[in-house]
């Protein structure tokens, strides 16, 4: 080796970077003048004074230009405890050991939601494995439901004959719109270098795909099973789906179901989405769902489709989950399981309140997510609303005025409390001076009156403002209620014993039971819907010494047998 005797310094020969990649001027100065100045350039934080520095130096000297438009600045990398990684203090993570357990894909998805690129980020796996279960898994899932129940059903996808947007039900319309709000949102973020924001908003699609559509819509699937047959999934060295159920490889299909090419269009829209940050399994979604795809990475960006975009059933779908979110909580402090109906829910509308015709288009999805009878709206009458001053917002603005303020607060009454909410604003007499608080210097709270346990939620609409959503339930059981909760509970044992028993999604079952007096007369009752729920040709108060799979479980008043076996 030699050294070169005229070296100046050697972030200068990096500075020079854009030259030498085209060996320019000496040839392809073409191409060298149609790639500058570089739309981005990625590196540390500690490169600031030297590559980010001499790229722009070189290019003044040389050209009279700057050498690139954006720099995304990459922070450290830290441990869990947010030290910064040394082998001398034996907190660093071996990245191949990291990539090797659990993927590439899922330890960048992290890092890139969990802090923009710019920012110092805190490593742990933990971390990792909640975006391998939440995203990658829910994906994986997803994806497993739609193979099985296409393969069962003969559905191949088929863009040409798809259901128009119109003729598809309100719940598909609302994911689809959703799509293009996060087709948008993505699209937004990336063209101004924020990909935690895109991640994060395919991780929120992913969700309400998974989570909601999905949920909502499973007995649409099932209803349209025809009683064929197909193997469990299996799964390729990575842990995912193998192409023995790809959906380009299903036998010719019946026409297509809204359900079905809805659920399509959107995993083959999130395989395009997370591409640049997800390569891999975006590969293989995408490959997974179509025919003829040469590659994701080969496809165009998706484009938001504005026939598709409703603002408004994406507000009326927030406020229904708000509705479903204030009561399941209920539920829980109840200590009611969400499969034993109620008989009501209100809703507090008008001033206040949610707008009572948008809660009323969304009625019968929160009524069945919530499993209660009726929903009631109401202006008062459920719920008595106080309020108390924001110590903090106001100590500062009314010093000595404090002590007056806290007593006229106190002394408003559940009306004017309501009528504060509804103006955003109210006017108090503070000896003798009139000052006016507004949003955020008062904290609502709302009580159940008539024994009502009551709670607040915060709807998200979107345009970004937030809407207070105020339910209170009724959590009385009579008699038909609570034989109605077995029958339900029951299902739900008997759903768990088939999949114990390794039966196919579709098999017909015979379906016996033995149970005590209260506990016979509740399954009797709702024989018909226990049978079509269970898939049972059969459903008969004995115990089959044929049986397959037995069971026991006690359902409230004893111990219920149940016993299983194949039509």
């Amino acid at each position: 080796m030699r050294r070169i005797p005229d070296l100046v310094d050697v972030w200068f020969d990096s500075g020079a970077m854009p030259w030498a990649q085209w060996h320019a001027p000496f040839e392809n100065q073409d191409k060298f003048l149609a790639n500058v100045p570089a739309d981005f350039i990625a590196e540390g934080v500690d490169q600031t004074r030297g590559w980010f520095y001499t790229l722009h130096a070189i290019a003044a000297l040389v050209d009279d230009r700057v050498a690139y438009k954006n720099v995304v600045v990459n922070g450290l990398v830290l441990d869990a405890e947010g030290q910064k990684m040394s082998k001398s203090v034996g907190n660093t993570v071996d990245p191949f050991a990291t990539i090797e357990e659990h993927g590439a894909d899922a330890v960048r998805w992290t890092m890139m939601s969990a802090s923009p690129p710019w920012e110092n980020l805190k490593y742990s796996d933990k971390a990792v494995l909640d975006t391998r279960r939440k995203l990658f898994g829910t994906l994986v899932n997803t994806y497993s439901f739609l193979a099985t129940y296409a393969a069962l059903d003969g559905y191949v996808y088929d863009a040409d004959n798809a259901v128009p947007t119109e003729d598809r039900t309100e719940l598909d319309r609302w994911i689809l719109s959703r799509l293009q709000s996060t087709i948008a949102e993505s699209t937004e973020a990336l063209d101004a270098y924020h990909p935690t924001r895109a991640a994060r908003a395919v991780e929120a699609f992913v969700d309400d795909l998974s989570n909601w559509y999905l949920r909502r819509s499973r007995r649409r699937f099932w209803e349209g099973l025809k009683g064929g047959k197909v193997e469990g999934l299996k799964g390729n060295e990575n842990g995912l789906p193998d192409d023995g159920l790809s959906l380009c490889t299903l036998p010719p299909s019946n026409p297509s179901t809204s359900a079905f090419d809805t659920l399509h269009e959107c995993l083959v829209a999130v395989a395009t989405l997370m591409a640049p940050i997800a390569p891999f399994t975006a590969e293989w979604l995408f490959g997974m769902l179509t025919d003829g795809g040469e590659s994701v990475h080969l496809e165009l960006w998706p484009t938001v489709d504005a026939a598709r975009l409703d603002a408004d059933l994406e507000g009326r779908m927030a406020l229904a989950r708000a509705v479903v979110t204030a009561t399941l909580a209920l539920r829980n402090e109840a200590s009611i399981n969400v499969r034993q109906p109620l008989q009501s829910v209100t809703v507090v509308a008008g001033p206040g309140g949610v707008d009572e015709s948008a809660l009323r288009s969304v009625e019968a999805i929160i009524l069945d997510e919530v499993n209660v009878k009726r929903l009631d709206v109401a202006s008062g009458g459920v719920v008595s609303k106080t309020a108390k001053p924001n110590f903090k917002a106001l100590g500062r603005r009314l010093g000595p005025q404090m002590k007056a303020a806290t007593a006229a607060v106190r002394d408003l009454t559940p009306e004017q409390v309501e009528a504060f909410e509804a103006a955003g604003e109210i006017t108090l007499d503070l000896d003798g001076s009139a000052v006016t608080l507004s949003a955020g210097d008062l904290d609502v709270v709302s009580e159940g009156v008539e024994g009502r346990p009551v709670r607040q939620e915060t709807a998200t609409l979107p345009d970004g403002t937030a809407q207070v959503v105020t339910v209170a339930l009724d959590t009385n059981l009579d008699d038909a209620l609570r034989a109605e909760g077995v029958a339900r509970e029951f299902v739900s044992r008997v759903q768990a014993l088939r999949k114990e028993a390794g039966f196919a999604v579709q098999d017909r079952i015979a379906l016996t039971f033995e149970a005590p007096p209260a506990a016979a007369a509740a399954l009797t009752a709702h024989a018909e819907t226990i049978r079509a729920e269970t898939l049972a040709t059969t459903f008969e108060a004995r115990l089959d010494a044929d049986a397959e799979a037995t069971a026991e479980a006690d359902l409230g008043g004893g111990p219920v047998a149940v016993a299983v076996r194949r039509a």
